[in-house]
């Protein structure tokens, strides 16, 4: 067995942004962009009014005006502006060539198309300036930057209908055992167990940005998965296998990768949970091998899955494992020989361990907030004492 750490360096060696890709605007939330974010316009394109009012010269100020038109949004003031003249003006509308002012109409006295103001000294000119946001060809966002909300709002005022990011990780998920059925089902079959891992880590995937291609629920045959080996090798840059880890009689994933050609990266690593799982790659696709236990199996996607998958996604791998650190709730037993991540959720005085730590209790982990790292033999720890901890 290796160390927690040599294996998760194993993984994150492989964790490298798969290629880029052309998406809509509309489409890239959540994504990263593979190159820079370039304006293709000036923003604002013209001079444009930031309130209701009206367009005038500054210098003829005090006199009465006379009002020659009207500027909108979309739609500007096309003839000239003469002496004594102005133009009313809405908010967002092109300023009419020679005006150097806009004159709110709460300063404005109208009487027909004569209009008299009344401003004061240092009023603001109430215009933004064309490019005064951004020129065309200014870098927006650097290669890398996660796109949300706000970077397509600048990229949509930008006049970009398309974004260059990192293409998402393609995954397949293989769960394994004669016993999984179809959650729903399993109360009509007295041996049945429902199939809550296949579902646990789809999820933790869509929420890693990947994308789901195949998951299948295959029985302990080795003609059947072999054959859904190969539809996941045609299919995802990932494969996650969950059960055949160990070593029963009847746990067939690792022999059936490696029919199909896998290299073994490691395979056990000195951790608990996780013992068994193991890491390859068989052609383009990485294989990733959890136990069978499901919150023994999640824990462990949550170490080695999270970080993989950002990283095939364009994020830097070391975003999805921010390791920081909490005072104890309560004491903490010592740590054995095998690095261990124990299930806590946030209390008010910090970091509190679950009582049941079992493999297969879900309600403990829907409970859970946290993992509390434990590096091997590490001594009990009193309420207070600072530990490391990881976001759940």
């Amino acid at each position: 067995m290796i160390s927690f750490d040599e294996a998760l360096a194993l993984v994150l060696a492989e964790a490298s942004p798969l290629g880029p890709e052309e998406i809509k605007l509309e489409t890239g939330a959540g994504r990263r962009l593979a190159a820079p974010l370039v304006a293709a316009i000036d923003a604002p394109r013209t001079d444009v009014s930031v309130m209701d009012g009206y367009a005038v010269r500054e210098a003829e100020l005090g006199g009465v005006l006379r009002v020659t038109g009207e500027s909108f949004p979309g739609c500007g003031f096309a003839g000239e502006i003469g002496a004594g003249e102005c133009v009313r003006i809405f908010t967002g509308a092109p300023v009419p060539d020679g005006c150097d002012r806009v004159v709110i109409q709460e300063q404005a006295a109208r009487d027909g198309d004569a209009v008299r103001f009344n401003t004061s000294a240092g009023d603001p000119p109430f215009i933004r300036r064309r490019a005064s946001d951004f020129t065309a060809g200014d870098m927006l966002a650097v290669a890398g930057r996660r796109v949300d909300s706000r970077l397509l709002l600048a990229a949509a005022g930008a006049d970009r209908a398309h974004l260059q990011v990192w293409r998402r990780p393609r995954v397949a998920i293989l769960a394994t055992g004669d016993e999984l059925v179809a959650p729903g089902t399993a109360r009509f079959a007295a041996e049945a167990v429902p199939d809550s891992l296949s579902i646990g880590i789809a999820a933790a995937v869509a929420e890693q940005g990947g994308e789901i291609m195949l998951r299948d629920r295959l029985p302990d045959d080795p003609a059947r998965i072999l054959y859904a080996v190969d539809l996941a090798l045609a299919k995802a840059d990932v494969i996650v296998v969950t059960g055949g880890a160990s070593v029963g009689e009847k746990d067939f994933a690792q022999a059936a990768l490696d029919a199909a050609g896998m290299t073994r990266i490691f395979s056990k690593v000195r951790m608990k949970p996780g013992k068994p799982v193991w890491f390859g790659r068989a052609g383009d696709s990485l294989v990733l091998g959890l136990p069978g236990n499901p919150v023994s199996a999640m824990v462990t996607a949550r170490l080695f899955l999270a970080p993989l998958l950002a990283g095939l996604g364009g994020s830097d791998p070391a975003e999805a494992l921010r390791w920081r650190k909490l005072p104890l709730a309560a004491p903490l037993p010592a740590c054995g020989d095998r690095e261990t991540f124990t299930r806590a959720r946030m209390a008010e005085a910090g970091a509190e361990s679950l009582e049941r730590q079992e493999s297969g209790a879900h309600r403990s982990f829907a409970d859970a907030d946290l993992l509390i790292r434990q590096r091997p033999l590490e001594p009990a720890r009193a309420a207070g004492e600072e530990v490391e901890i990881l976001d759940l």
